[in-house]
């Protein structure tokens, strides 16, 4: 598997579980699930964290495209306007990329709206189990409109990208009605600074917004792209896949708050 193209300039056995159920219902033929990931300025692994988590969905026999429409990103490919599928590239049998940069404001209708692009992309790729949406928290609450979602977000230890995150957060909550969220953070071997990022942004967000930080994974940013999902970035990868209207399978994580006790992954 090619890495994604960027410019130069002791959980036990629940995610193998979890993979098994996941791949009966991929081959029963269940609808693409769409995975929100709100772009952070001030995180400098974001192709790291975006790959390791696109690669946890392969790994739950997932086909995983990325599209890729954050400020960061590369510019869109030209034939993007003309074909949509021709410009999406593949990175290996079940991983996929589409460079959208500035595509989403270039299909904004009379409305403030581009879930019409959105749609194009998705009828675009069948083969896509799952869409990894990497954008601007402004141009999520344009593509998304009130689709029932989990938007991911993603932090290092710079408090800078905490405040990044909390922003996405409360935007997507006042204007898209979205209350739940994951977080991603890089870190370099220090797990217990990234647990307190997170315990932070889930009491602020809930004392302040009322919104849940219902995932929490820390990963090491120097660990090989290669590197299998640890146990919480598969538990993650799972609970996105699942209806979010469907009962509570017992995968996931109680909601995060101040002073949970959560391990290090």
């Amino acid at each position: 598997m090619r890495p994604l193209p960027y410019p130069t300039e002791d959980e036990g056995s629940g995610p193998v579980d979890q993979a098994e159920g996941l791949r009966r219902l991929f081959a029963s033929g269940r609808r693409q699930r769409l995975v929100p990931i709100a772009f952070n300025a001030h995180v400098d692994c974001t192709p790291i964290l975006l790959e390791r988590l696109a690669g946890a969905f392969t790994e739950l026999g997932a086909h995983a495209l990325v599209v890729d429409a954050a400020d960061c990103a590369p510019r869109a490919n030209a034939m993007a306007e003309i074909d949509l599928a021709a410009a999406i590239e593949s990175l290996g049998p079940n991983m996929s990329y589409l460079a959208a940069r500035g595509l989403p404001l270039r299909h904004v209708n009379s409305r403030g709206s581009c879930e019409a692009w959105l749609n194009a992309v998705e009828t675009a790729a069948p083969q896509a189990d799952v869409l990894l949406l990497h954008a601007n928290a402004r141009d999520l609450v344009r593509l998304l409109g009130r689709r029932e979602v989990r938007t991911v977000l993603t932090t290092t230890l710079d408090p800078a990208s905490l405040t990044d995150a909390y922003t996405s957060m409360k935007l997507l909550s006042q204007r898209s009605g979205l209350m739940t969220f994951d977080l991603l953070t890089g870190m370099a071997g220090a797990p217990k600074a990234a647990q307190r990022i997170a315990e932070r942004l889930a009491e602020t967000a809930d004392s302040f917004l009322g919104t849940v930080v219902r995932e929490a994974v820390w990963l090491d940013k120097r660990d090989p792209l290669t590197a299998p999902a640890t146990p919480a970035l598969a538990r993650l990868a799972a609970n996105q896949l699942l209806d979010p209207e469907a009962p509570d399978t017992g995968f996931g994580l109680a909601p995060l708050s101040a002073g949970h006790d959560v391990h290090a992954y």
